[in-house]
């Protein structure tokens, strides 16, 4: 199969990830990648690292054959920065941009460390004192993604337990977890190439890009809360 290059974005966490590599049949390979933590800034330096990377790979614009986005579950402003800026790149260019959810990505690169069959908690910092979170086999979900409290995680890994977890150490800590502290703690480029590697290979169509905020808007919560508050009994 002809080896694809890719241009990864995802900023559905603090940490601001943007590569470039490339996906072929036996796999994907990171030509450059940069991880920067300043959830405040989104807009501000993804631009400056994705021409960085690109520079660093050696990949001009009209080398690229597809982009690849986090999805979340994330916060509403620090999503949409990615989501925005990777659909706006690929239809200036005429490229496909698959979506992928971020806690995917975390997985997929985690699944790499452990053995064959392990199950997985992935675990991120959803604000609000409350985590996104979901299961994983063998770097495949097969439940979540889900917003809860830390207890609520908690109680359900007392009850199903799982082998690994990987994502925030300090939240992992906050549900209890108390085996081996993760090995990949936010999404990664190769993570995301990993699972979006399938679609990128056969040229599936991608579909829309499906933000997962797992949370209304706030402005909406208040307004349902005050049409509430003045409904007569």
């Amino acid at each position: 199969m002809d080896e694809m290059t890719v241009l990864v974005i995802d900023t559905a966490t603090d940490v601001v990830v943007t590569g470039v590599g490339t996906v072929d049949g036996s796999g994907v390979r990171v030509l450059a990648d940069r991880a920067t933590a300043d959830h405040r800034r989104h807009a501000e330096v993804l631009t400056t690292l994705m021409s960085e990377t690109l520079d660093e790979a050696g990949v001009r614009r009209d080398g690229l054959d597809a982009v690849v986005v986090g999805c979340g579950p994330g916060p509403f402003t620090g999503l949409r920065v990615g989501m925005a800026t990777g659909a706006g790149f690929g239809d200036a260019l005429g490229l496909p941009v698959y979506g992928v959810c971020s806690l995917d990505a975390i997985a997929a690169d985690a699944a790499q460390h452990f053995p064959a069959g392990s199950s997985m908690a992935v675990v991120t910092d959803a604000r609000r004192r409350e985590v996104y979170w979901a299961r994983y086999r063998d770097g495949a979900r097969f439940s979540g993604p889900d917003v809860s409290a830390p207890a609520v995680v908690a109680e359900s890994l007392a009850a199903q337990p799982v082998d690994v977890a990987a994502g925030s150490p300090s939240h992992l800590e906050l549900c209890g977890w108390q085996g081996e502290p993760s090995l990949v703690t936010t999404p990664t480029v190769r993570g995301l190439l990993l699972a979006s590697a399938d679609d990128v290979v056969t040229g599936a169509a991608p579909g829309p890009l499906v933000p997962l905020y797992l949370r209304r808007p706030d402005a909406v919560e208040r307004k349902d809360q005050r049409a509430k508050a003045v409904t007569p009994k």
